[in-house]
């Protein structure tokens, strides 16, 4: 008896601490890994600035981090369930701060940033030979030095990025589906939603520190310490802008790295939750016991990968509730990994203050409703039928209040020979040798060179030189170039360093597209948690962590990977006017086309999604007649089991004792 009285003690204080501690570590594990990715996602315009690459490389880059995963989710997730899986877990945090850290190398491995311009920083600011020159020898930076060009291109240090990228990938791998079943296999059902909710929340709760870490790098020039930022000629609202994105690739890695430490603490196995009779725990722990054992005798490990392999596979719930998730996440793959550059372009603000807004508008709302839908489902103890209806109905609502963004556009920049003429009107974008004018024919200017000035009319040129512009006064940022023949206004015709801001009426577009973006959040993830619990109800208990693992790796290979570089190359098409290295070559995109950007970035999601609720009233209409195997472990129906199962045996109990009554009383009487 007093064994059993002190195994039972310490089953109750090992179900309280490391249930909850378990908790604890694995939502700051989320924390951690989705604080380095939307670090990473937000710091893309920047890494395609800084190693002057296409938009569809970049998003290679990103979705290099989804090859790294798939590499091992199917197997981490049908093996960890065998092994430790909080040493696992604490493994992969480990593995995410190398990769972390390797993505900041090539800022210690390669020479300084230095952007386009015709204004040389270095040299005599004093000299004008940027400016309008008549029958001059103009001095253009751009030369045809293969070897200055090679250093300019900065050979395939992106090559660090991309690599790191993959490990962040493989160790984020086992996070996920093994921390989730865990859980399952540990909480009370009633009690996993909320725990998964808070989990969720953790996953918000990262991006919220990554934006707000993103945005002070972003607004750091990458340089800082370096050069004296007094001399630069750009802001951070300027295109060729690159902010210090190494700085918080090692924040991250730290962050990771510390994160592991608890997960090798944690024991392998935990009591069931909610055990509270002395024959419930000995039980368990009897049971603990011998899966151990028939886990040892086991011929081989993978003896029942291929049956639940089949059985998933001919799950017509889950499959098509995986169809659902690879077309969703196409969609939200390229809104979530483009945002920022979206709103930079559409509406003219830097990326810092972009990422910044984008946290404070989305973030929030977004874990109010991963806990208020843990919450829903554990008060009101919702089905698996009722949880698809509420996660389709939801965001279906959302998906419609996704069309009013349409409404909420900017115009293009005005750049004279691009977007408009240098009379001020619009014109046909893309058109050729459109670039010089009678007013700056003769000034031989250079025509690839990014180095906008935005003139007393309100119309941006692409250089002081092919605005017309014959002298200059101060320095740095604060130059202001005048004399400007292509320049019409009253008085003196004069520019500054920059593109013309886009006015007051598109700065208010902004605030409404992110409240919009807001509500659309709230909607969406209250939506989530019921999703996700018929994904985890809609197959068998002992397929549960493959069943995770394989829906992570389908949605891996055929949306976080693709869904990037076909967006990125979309993106590219709408390009006016691209970057210029030293050799000649194309670099960085310097200005898109508005509409057409909108187009796509909006547009392209919306037919997705669109597409992906066809799968979801299949579903519904399955769900209809079926029983599946998660409804078993609905909170309510256990309960009433539960009373009904322990009534029947107080009667039985009661009925036994009468017989022994009676028949001692017969016996005495004889």
């Amino acid at each position: 008896m007093a064994e059993n009285e002190k195994r039972i003690k310490t089953h109750r204080i090992r179900c309280l601490s490391k249930m909850k501690m378990f908790l604890l570590a694995i939502t700051c594990a989320f924390v951690s890994k989705t604080l380095s990715g939307s670090y990473m996602n937000s710091m893309l315009t920047q890494i395609e600035r800084q190693f002057n690459i296409p938009t569809s490389l970049v998003g290679f880059i990103n979705g290099s981090f989804e090859i790294g995963n798939l590499l091992l989710i199917i197997f981490v997730s049908y093996f960890g369930t065998k092994l430790h899986r909080p040493i696992l877990i604490g493994v992969g945090c480990v593995v995410m701060g190398l990769g972390c850290f390797l993505q900041s190398l090539p800022h210690f491995l390669m020479e300084r940033y230095e952007y386009e311009s015709t204004v040389s920083v270095s040299g005599n600011l004093s000299s004008n030979s940027f400016l309008c020159m008549e029958n001059g020898t103009q001095i253009i930076r751009p030369t045809e030095d293969p070897s200055e060009c090679v250093k300019e291109v900065k050979s395939l240090m992106w090559m660090y990025v991309l690599v790191g990228n993959i490990i962040r990938g493989i160790g984020e791998t086992p996070i996920m589906p093994l921390g989730i079943s865990y859980i399952e296999d540990f909480a009370k059902s009633e009690n996993s939603p909320l725990y998964i909710g808070f989990v969720e929340t953790g996953a918000i709760i990262g991006p919220l520190f990554g934006l707000s870490l993103a945005s002070f790098c972003a607004n750091v020039y990458v340089d800082t310490g370096s050069v004296n930022t007094d001399d630069l000629t750009i802001t951070p609202t300027d295109t060729r802008w690159v902010g210090a994105w190494w700085f918080g690739f090692l924040i991250c890695a730290g962050v990771n790295v510390l994160t592991a430490i608890p997960f090798f603490f944690l024991p392998k196995w935990l009591p069931k939750e909610g055990l509270k009779s002395n024959a419930d725990i000995i039980k368990n722990d009897k049971e603990e016991k011998q899966r151990e054992e028939v886990k040892k005798k086991k011929d081989g490990i993978t003896k029942d990968f291929l049956p639940f392999m089949k059985s998933l596979l001919c799950n017509p719930v889950y499959m098509l509730f995986i169809l659902i998730s690879i077309i969703q996440f196409n969609a939200f793959v390229n809104m979530f990994t483009f945002m920022p550059k979206y709103l930079e372009q559409q509406h003219g603000k830097s990326a810092s203050d972009v990422i910044f807004l984008i946290g404070i508008y989305n973030l929030p709302p977004i874990c109010i409703g991963y806990i208020a839908g843990g919450l829903i489902m554990k008060k009101f103890k919702i089905t698996v039928k009722q949880a698809a209806h509420i996660a389709c109905w939801l965001s279906l609502t959302e998906y419609l209040l996704h069309f009013l963004c349409f409404l909420m556009i900017c115009d293009n920049s005005s750049v004279a020979g691009i977007t408009t003429t240098y009379n001020g009107m619009q014109q046909d974008l893309y058109m050729e040798n459109a670039i010089l004018a009678d007013c700056n024919r003769d000034c031989n200017c250079p025509t690839k060179t990014w180095d906008p000035v935005c003139g007393n009319n309100g119309v941006s040129y692409m250089s002081a030189c092919l605005a017309g512009c014959e002298t200059s006064v101060g320095a740095g940022i604060n130059m202001v170039f005048q004399n400007c023949s292509c320049i019409q206004a009253s008085g003196n015709s004069s520019a500054v360093l920059g593109l013309c801001d886009k006015g007051h009426d598109c700065s208010m577009m902004l605030q409404y597209f992110l409240i919009l973006s807001a509500v659309g959040s709230f909607i969406y993830s209250l939506s989530a948690i019921p999703g996700y619990m018929v994904l985890l109800r809609c197959i068998k208990p002992e397929e549960k962590s493959l069943g995770v693992g394989l829906h992570t790796f389908c949605t891996r290979v055929f949306a976080g990977i693709p869904a990037p570089i076909y967006f990125g190359a979309l993106v590219d098409s709408t390009c006016l006017h691209w970057g210029t290295l030293k050799c000649g070559e194309s670099g960085a995109c310097r200005i898109y086309d508005s509409a057409n950007f909108r187009y796509i970035y909006l547009g392209l999601p919306a037919a997705l999604r669109g597409l992906s609720y066809i799968p979801a009233f299949l579903i519904l209409n399955i769900l209809k007649n079926r029983h599946l195997p998660g409804e078993n472990a609905s909170s309510g129906t256990m309960l009433t089991e539960a009373k009904t199962t322990k009534k029947e045996n107080e009667c039985k109990d009661m009925d036994q004792n009468s017989k022994v009554l009676n028949d001692n009383e017969l016996k005495t009487k004889l």
